[in-house]
């Protein structure tokens, strides 16, 4: 079969695999209060940011690309391009470094984002490009900043978003000290999961930004105020994503779990409250305070962020029962 025939038919799965995620996510709901976003998500094709990806094999990972010679593998990697699950973009060793997220969690993240026309939007995080891709095409090119700190990372996406046809700043730089020379921002959005929400970031925003980012399993939502300052609660939604490298880590203590009652040990909001209370609480006395509490839901807690102090809180920020943040 001629090679122009074969990429006739991929392209024509592109689009009906694109169109089926796009009916699939629509069914959720997410864009109920911004329907806007689906008319992006119909025209940004997800494929041009992971022309190869990487899934699990019984000894590691196994690449699939846009490029392999088998005809059959490459309809496996177009139509594993549009499922709605992440997908492994850059393995070191046994190391994921960096992933396209799942498309639906993206939705509900840009959603939640609120932007509005004119919005000055800084990602952090590149990955594939893909974000920042329907970003640009939301907003304009010159009004989306996404930076990473690995140049190979933002090397690939620069290259990914210019086969898309956008060209968003692409900076390379530590993502927890922001990028000051394209601030002031209106939003912030993270498809990386910090340690702490660095004091850059509220720092350059204007007041009224909103910035959106995962930590300790969910996806904290804050307001800022005055420079400096930002406070917010988390979403309903669990959240995984790759850690956030550079700026200050701080490397989590051994959750000592035994003795506890089993139904806490595996429930996943309780996994939440030791993630979020980390160095601040034992196991025991997140246990004690989870089964006093009433065993409470993410949107309960909280993040307050004040010039280089942070803590979490639950139901009050100025609450008995605050955390410091590392």
């Amino acid at each position: 079969m001629a090679t122009h025939s074969l990429d006739r038919e991929l392209e024509a799965l592109a689009a009906s695999a694109r169109a089926e995620l796009v009916r699939e996510i629509d069914a959720s709901g997410v864009w109920d209060t911004d329907p806007g976003w689906r008319e992006v998500f119909e025209a940004v094709p997800r494929h041009l940011f992971v022309p190869y990806y990487y899934v699990g094999a019984a000894d590691g990972y196994e690449r699939r690309s846009g490029d392999d010679p088998d005809p059959w593998r490459r309809e496996q990697w177009m139509r594993g391009a549009y499922e709605d699950a992440p997908l492994a973009t850059l393995v070191r060793g046994d190391e994921l470094v960096s992933s396209s997220s799942q498309p639906s969690l993206m939705a509900q993240m840009l959603t939640e984002l609120e932007v509005e026309e004119g919005n000055t939007v800084l990602e952090i995080g590149a990955g594939s490009g893909y974000n920042a891709a329907l970003l640009a095409h939301r907003l304009a090119d010159d009004l989306v900043t996404t930076v990473d700190l690995d140049p190979e990372i933002t090397e690939s996406a620069r290259q990914h978003l210019a086969a898309a046809g956008h060209h968003p700043a692409v900076v390379t730089g530590d993502g927890a000290r922001g990028v000051p020379e394209r601030a002031p921002f209106d939003r912030i959005i993270a498809t990386c999961a910090p340690t702490t929400v660095p004091a850059a970031w509220p720092a350059q925003c204007r007041p009224g930004a909103r910035i959106l980012a995962p930590f300790a399993t969910g996806l904290i939502s804050l307001r800022v105020g005055s420079a400096g300052h930002a406070e917010g609660r988390f979403l309903r939604t669990p959240a995984y994503f790759v850690p956030l490298r550079g700026g200050t880590r701080v490397e989590p203590e051994a959750l000592y779990l035994d003795g506890l009652p089993s139904r806490a040990r595996g429930h996943e909001l309780f996994r939440f409250l030791l993630a979020l209370t980390q160095r601040s609480l034992d196991p025991y006395e997140a246990y004690v305070l989870w089964e006093r509490e009433g065993r409470p839901a993410r949107e309960r807690f909280g993040i307050t962020v004040s010039g280089d102090r942070s803590w979490a809180w639950l139901d009050d920020p100025e609450g008995p029962n605050r955390w410091p943040m590392p």
